[in-house]
């Protein structure tokens, strides 16, 4: 028997409905605040992801999904979706009409990492992305959105965390200390951070070795080195979210994973998933699409684990499953013939409806029935088309009614909606 890869997982009837429904929410809450959805392919040229997400972060060294096609160009499975919204972006020339512009996805991304709970190699996100808008208002309003789709969601226990990376004017300040730091602490850092430590200090602090975190707990902080603009910026992001009433926490070892971020960093982090406890990030990325190509136009987004935040949703699959209004219980040839033109019918009026295509006994389709979840039954057989009337039950109360066969779609739908 041939069985999924590793790191991948079936979507299986019973989870999908959740799955529908958290999209729905989502995509109600991204219409109110006039985002539109943007489709992408999944591969891109893996030039596009090294220079957006940086050659030195865990992603682009160890987890991307890269190959040669026929002609020997390198080709990358998408492994997050902000840099290939800027490249659509920049190559359709999307900016020439209004450079403001407001897109979400919803899709798969990948990413060759160690499968563990919530996390896996083929993982689904909702991303949100907002152009031509400098203003660090619309990062507070990014942050609110994450929140109130939380709160939609009914997920327990979330908190959002900020932070800010600074500017290239004030952070060379803040690298240079951190880099002073590291040279203290070097025996207790892992390979990788010692490596990245004079290549790109801000990585180490993104480490999730506990040793490197242990070491690294009285690293100094970006907000010790802001520029008077970074400071005028973040302290406008905290009163905006204090007026909204959105509470937070400033977090200072907060850098995200990838190197296009600038300025306002955030993650909604919970207490449902043990230690990975970020299931949404994003920030501010304001020279992404420049070095991609385009013209200086400043950009924040948002990313959202989906496997995460079903797992951690507070809604319940049951309550958004779809059941059979009404299964059609046929005994004999021309009453499963019957049967079976009358739920092509019943499809196509919106009408959920079942039947079995097989000659078994009426207690046996009574328990199929049952097991579908069936609001109702019609039981068909010689008498009941001898008679030109049938029964149609109840199956939560039990009760039975009878009906005319003349114009019997009509009299259904009465019974169902009555």
């Amino acid at each position: 028997m041939i069985q999924l890869i590793r790191g991948f997982k079936d979507i299986l009837p019973g989870e999908v409905e959740l799955w529908q429904q958290i999209e729905k929410v989502a995509r109600q809450l991204f219409d109110d605040f006039g985002f539109k959805e943007i489709r992408i392919p999944i591969m891109e040229r893996t030039e596009l992801f090294k220079r957006s997400i940086g050659e030195d972060t865990d992603i682009v060294e160890k987890e991307m999904y890269t190959f040669p096609d026929r002609k020997g160009d390198l080709i990358t499975l998408r492994p997050e979706a902000t840099a290939s919204i800027v490249r659509a972006y920049i190559q359709h020339k999307l900016f020439a009409k209004d450079p403001v512009q407001k897109f979400y996805l919803l899709g798969p991304m990948f990413r060759r990492e160690r499968p563990q709970k919530g996390r896996y190699r083929q993982f689904y996100q909702i991303d949100a992305e907002i152009f031509g808008v400098a203003s660090p208002l619309v990062d507070v309003q990014l942050i609110l959105m994450l929140v109130t789709l939380f709160n939609r969601l009914q997920v327990p226990d979330i908190s959002a965390h900020i932070n800010t990376l600074g500017c290239p004017k004030c952070r060379p300040g803040f690298k240079s200390a951190l880099q002073a730091m590291l040279m203290t602490v070097s025996d207790n850092l892992c390979s990788n951070c010692i490596r990245r430590r004079d290549r790109n200090p801000l990585r180490v602090l993104d480490c999730k070795v506990p040793a490197c975190r242990q070491a690294l707990k009285d690293a100094p902080s970006i907000l010790d080195h802001l520029c008077s603009e970074c400071q005028a910026d973040f302290t406008e992001v905290r009163n905006s979210l204090d007026k909204l009433k959105v509470p937070y926490v400033i977090d200072k070892r907060l850098v995200r994973g990838l190197d296009y971020y600038a300025r306002t960093t955030f993650e909604i982090q919970t207490g449902s998933l043990g230690a990975q406890s970020a299931v949404a990030g994003g920030g501010r990325y304001d020279g992404l699409v420049k070095e991609l190509g385009g013209p200086q136009i400043p950009a924040t987004g948002f990313a959202i684990g989906f496997d995460r935040l079903a797992e951690i949703s507070g809604l319940q699959t049951s309550d958004y499953e779809r059941k059979p209004d009404i299964y059609l219980a046929a005994l004999g040839e021309k009453s499963q013939s019957l049967a079976f033109e009358w739920i092509c019918q019943l499809g196509l009026a919106g009408i959920g409806a079942e039947m079995d295509f097989s000659d078994k006994s009426l207690k046996s389709q009574m328990k199929r029935a049952d097991r579908l979840g069936a609001s109702y039954v019609l039981i068909l057989g010689d008498k009941e088309l001898d008679e030109g009337k049938a029964l149609v039950r109840n199956m939560a109360t039990k009760e039975q009614t009878s009906v005319s066969l003349n114009n019997i779609l009509e009299n259904l739908k009465k019974v169902i909606y009555r």
